[in-house]
């Protein structure tokens, strides 16, 4: 269970998601949890959820309520203290669901629902015949454009995943060792960041030479003299996730893997340099990628060899991706990865990225370990 929340946090989501709501003709915002995309609910309920077929609803006036399918989740929604109106789930049917949407003088006429283009067919078929009437649209653009903008409260929970980010890769050095098998490795870190107080970590790493073309779960491999040591490191904190980018070697780096650091050291210094309020994702990735196409690399930044060059943070750990063409604008207050991740044949794939809070002149870089190449006695 997340730790409660003050009202106060409750009344300005719900102020700006009412703004958001206003601004696109929207009178009901329904958020679904599919699979394992569940911060849209946590965001409006204030409280974790653990299924997969959870709602939370929250009209242009009035007051919220949740659906939900498990009991665990009705009772982590009700202490969080901000939803008084906590039913279970009628699957598939979404009775309930419906019932609840036509109270408080009848059903919205333009109903937004966060995640629809996940919403099984059964439901939103169920809901169209029971809210006769109106129209259901595409709310995960909005619900993503609010959540990236976090208030005090949730700068202040990032700012704690911050220091286990660094608690973590300091973990990580000190059981580098060869002969250690990856996921080894991975077991060590893990349990440092839950003695810290993580709840949960997402971490890929990969290990070996120019031969790595990307990061994967851990595997049984044994780390060997020379080896490069890749990971994100993504600790999670009352629902909030934070990363940290990082590569190592195991021994002395060769020149291959000293000047593949220095490329992506100035990738990352050009993707902070350009980060501030008003400018867009795209503006972020194409100053990383710039670097890259001017000393040659410029191959290696598609899709055949990278995914994002960085991205949101909040209750999903991979939000907003920056990317060049993605035209988000990254407002004060709004919280990114810098990571200009990507494989080229100097040294294989290479990670380095610093997490950072946007800032009206510029960002604040949310890490406090260096940006190096650290080399750990083989």
């Amino acid at each position: 269970m997340i730790a409660r929340i003050e009202r106060s946090e409750r009344d300005w989501r719900y102020g700006r998601l009412r703004d958001a709501m206003a601004g696109q003709g929207i009178d009901g915002l329904l958020a679904f949890a599919p699979g394992w995309r569940r911060e849209d609910v946590h965001y409006l309920a204030g409280a974790t959820v653990e299924s997969s077929f959870s709602f939370a609803y929250l009209p242009a006036g009035g007051e919220p309520c949740a659906v939900t399918l498990t009991d665990a989740d009705a009772e982590n929604v009700r202490a969080a203290g901000w939803i008084d109106d906590v039913r279970p789930l009628d699957v598939p049917g979404a009775a309930r669901l419906a019932e609840r949407l036509r109270e408080d003088g009848g059903p919205p006429e333009r109903l937004g629902v966060g995640h629809l283009e996940l919403l099984p067919s059964a439901i939103a078929a169920a809901l169209r015949r029971a809210l006769a009437g109106t129209e259901l649209v595409s709310a995960s653009g909005l619900l993503s454009g609010v959540r990236l903008v976090k208030s005090a409260w949730e700068i202040a929970q990032l700012r704690r995943c911050a220091v286990l980010c660094d608690e973590g890769w300091r973990a990580f050095t000190a059981a580098l060792r060869p002969g250690l098998a990856e996921y080894e490795l991975i077991a060590e870190v893990e349990s440092a960041l839950k003695a810290g107080g993580a709840e949960d970590n997402f971490m890929l790493i990969a290990s070996g030479g120019d031969e790595v073309l990307g990061m994967t779960p851990p595997s049984e491999r044994r780390l060997r003299p020379g080896d490069m040591v890749r990971t994100e490191l993504t600790p999670r904190v009352n629902g909030y996730w934070a990363q940290i980018c990082r590569s190592a070697v195991l021994g002395t780096p060769s020149d291959g893997q000293r000047e593949s650091f220095a490329l992506f050291d100035e990738a990352v210094a050009a993707g902070l340099a350009a980060a501030r309020a008003g400018v867009t994702a795209h503006d972020i990735a194409k100053a990383e990628n710039d670097v890259f196409r001017r000393h040659g690399y410029g191959g290696y930044c598609s899709a055949e060899y990278t995914r994002v060059r960085g991205h949101g943070h909040g209750l999903h750990l991979d939000e907003v991706p920056i990317v060049e063409g993605v035209d988000t604008v990254l407002d004060e207050n709004a919280v990114v990865i810098v990571h200009p991740n990507t494989y080229t044949p100097l040294a294989g794939y290479h990670v380095l990225g610093d997490p950072v809070l946007i800032t009206a002149t510029g960002c604040e870089i949310l890490v406090s370990t260096e940006r190096a190449l650290e080399a750990v006695p083989a």
